[in-house]
């Protein structure tokens, strides 16, 4: 064969989308060919990476896969098909693969809702960028340039999904670049602006710390064990800078020599509690880890606080038993996800909080109702087994080996902490966890939505904060049975009555709105004028509804027979409503009623449009309705007579 294109393990994935796209490769020139090739080496990397429980996304291997699948889109639609296809070649891939690598048939369902998704995705916004991306290197041949500037690829970036090397390989099929270094500075400033929208670090906390480091020793964690200890003051910080007191009610940063306070991290956030000494309290609200050294942030409440100075670190436990419950509820629903759902689920993301749960996990689809319920009801199965924890520390190899499993990006050391529930979850994890899952108690989800492209997230409550989260419940229910006097079980009937007597009004509401209207425009009939062999009738209805506006004209145009109706309101504030109705003999002479009232909605600060004879639009300047009317009654003139 004269290249690795043709042969046997890519050539049939290269068949298979020259059959889609109705074109034969031996007759196809150079550049069909291309798109084949990439096409083929592409779709069978793509199989491979989802195999292998890759997910698209927009960072690290993740979007590597989004580019590919892009790119393998982008050129099916350069040799001719339109509408999916990537999930009919993956078939063939699949085949092609699954004797030496089994696990590509096992995970055909998942390799195959991830392309789909990523696809159709792709393609609702594909063609726009393809029109925009025309008009720009148009722009740039007639302007005698060689380059898309870096902007314009950032606009196709940031608004199309098209990536940079897409953007740039289009430009070179037209012989022109695309500057990079100008794009790169476009993609900067958007990374400025997300740090300086979500700063989660207190850099001068962070600077001090730096600057003390060499002088003090990393802070040893004994908050597994003890929920109390005996520290000595290391580090003292007020507004970021180091001091050597601080006073009641001063806001400080504490960093102790060890401590019983989980520093945030994993998801799970810091211990609240408190630090005191002879005649000094400190209530601690957070801790954060920063480096190796834990950062106690809270408030002097009575004495003076000074560096060196010994004292008990206590944390609250009620709310430290709470962290627990959730943080291995995760766990628990990380398990129950991979059981029931895809055993291919990994987590995304997480927040282990006092009152809540969340956990975002890597999945293509929405969970289905049974299938939550399922979930659920399996969590709550393993609490009530009343599973032991194992904790042990191993080599992180060695953990691996044993199945343990690891959120993927996260930075591991050479020995890791391994959380085991024999037989239910074992994961790598440095959080606090409940000994036994029986005292988690009770586990509810609360909801399942999508975050992001290919990312679920559940809420959940677990433990004490169930109690929390019925107390809420119960009182909202409490009132609105008082308010509808009838008894809990009935209010799903009461509401549904409600809503229902509720669409008959709205209904009587718009059938009186619309005689109204009609009602109004009768008046306006001696206002119309001739032109020509035609009737004009422009005119404001004051605040009538734009359904209302569209009935009038049609009314109004079926009383004047040969003519054109333009009618404006302003049925809200800030709010334009415009509509035209045209004859069949005004649409023969070229006027559109789509393109008419259009342009004209453009003088409110609006568009719109629709068929020839009639069509709505709307605006946002109300000031702007009477130069807008008079403009359509000016133009009317013109063209009619």
């Amino acid at each position: 064969v004269p290249n690795n294109y043709e042969t046997d393990l890519i050539f049939p994935i290269i068949k298979t989308a020259a059959e889609i796209a109705g074109i034969d490769y031996a007759t196809s020139d150079e550049r069909t060919k291309v798109s084949l090739k990439v096409i083929g080496d592409h779709v069978r990397a793509i199989v491979h990476m989802i195999a292998d429980e890759i997910r698209a996304s927009n960072e690290g291997r993740g979007y590597v896969l989004r580019r590919l699948i892009r790119r393998v889109v982008r050129h099916g639609r350069l040799i001719g098909i339109s509408g999916e296809f990537t999930t009919q070649i993956a078939e063939t891939a699949i085949a092609l693969s699954e004797s030496a690598y089994p696990n590509v048939r096992q995970r055909e369902a998942q390799i195959k809702a991830e392309l789909q998704r990523e696809e159709s995705q792709f393609l609702k916004t594909l063609e726009r960028g393809e029109k925009l991306l025309e008009e720009i290197i148009q722009q740039v041949k007639q302007q005698g340039k060689t380059q898309i500037s870096g902007e314009s690829a950032f606009t196709l970036y940031d608004t199309y999904g098209f990536p940079l090397e897409l953007t740039q390989e289009i430009a070179e099929e037209n012989n022109l670049t695309v500057d990079e270094a100008s794009f790169e500075a476009e993609m900067e400033k958007q990374r400025k602006r997300a740090r300086e929208a979500h700063e989660t670090i207190d850099l001068t906390v962070q600077g001090s710390l730096d600057t003390l480091a060499e002088h003090i020793n990393v802070t040893e964690f004994v908050g597994y064990t003890q929920p109390a200890a005996t520290s000595k003051v290391e580090v003292l910080l007020v507004g970021g800078e180091s001091q050597a007191a601080a006073e009641a009610g001063t806001e400080v940063q504490i960093v102790l020599d060890k401590t019983p306070f989980y520093g945030e991290s994993g998801g799970q956030i810091g211990d609240r509690g408190y630090i005191s000494g002879e005649a000094v309290l400190v209530r601690v609200e957070d801790v954060k880890k920063e480096s190796d050294f834990f950062v106690h942030f809270g408030r002097i409440e009575r004495g003076t606080l000074r560096v060196g100075d010994t004292v008990t670190a206590q944390i609250d436990r009620a709310c430290r038993r709470r962290a627990q419950a959730n943080h291995t509820a995760t766990h628990l629903l990380q398990a129950a996800l991979r059981k029931i759902v895809d055993d291919s689920i990994s987590q995304a993301g997480s927040l282990v909080a006092f009152d809540r749960l969340r956990f975002d996990f890597n999945c293509s689809r929405s969970l289905t109702p049974e299938e939550i319920q399922q979930v659920e009801s399996q969590v709550n199965t393993w609490i009530a087994e009343a599973h032991d924890a194992q904790i042990s520390i191993l080599p992180l190899a060695e953990a691996k080996a044993k199945g343990a499993i690891a959120m993927f990006g996260e930075k591991y050391g050479e020995q890791v902490r391994v959380l085991d529930f024999p037989g239910v979850s074992m994961e790598l994890c440095g959080g606090t966890h409940v000994s036994n899952t029986a005292e988690i108690g009770v586990f509810k989800i609360i909801s399942e939505a999508g975050v992001a492209a290919g990312v679920r997230r559940i809420e959940a409550v677990a433990g004490p904060a169930i109690l929390d989260y019925l107390n809420v419940r119960d009182k909202v229910v409490k009132e609105l049975s008082d308010r509808f006097k009838v008894k809990p079980e009935e209010l799903p009937e009461r509401i549904t009555g409600l809503q229902n007597e509720l669409k008959i009004t709205q209904k009587q509401l718009e059938t009186t709105k619309a005689q109204l209207a009609l009602a109004k425009s009768e008046s306006l009939l001696s206002s119309s004028e001739s032109v020509g062999d035609y009737k004009i009738l422009v005119a404001e209805m004051g605040e009538v509804d734009p359904e209302s506006l569209k009935t009038a004209a049609e009314r109004l145009l079926q009383k004047l027979g040969n003519g054109a109706v333009v009618l404006g309101s302003v049925p809200a504030a800030d709010k334009v409503s415009l509509v035209a109705a045209f004859s069949p003999d005004v649409n023969k002479i070229g006027l559109q009623a789509g393109k008419f009232i259009g342009a004209i909605a453009k003088i409110c600060g609006g568009g719109g449009g629709g068929r020839p004879n009639l069509a709505q639009a709307g605006g946002r300047d109300a000031s702007k309705l009477p130069e807008a009317l008079e403009s359509a009654r000016n133009q009317l003139r013109s063209a009619l007579s």
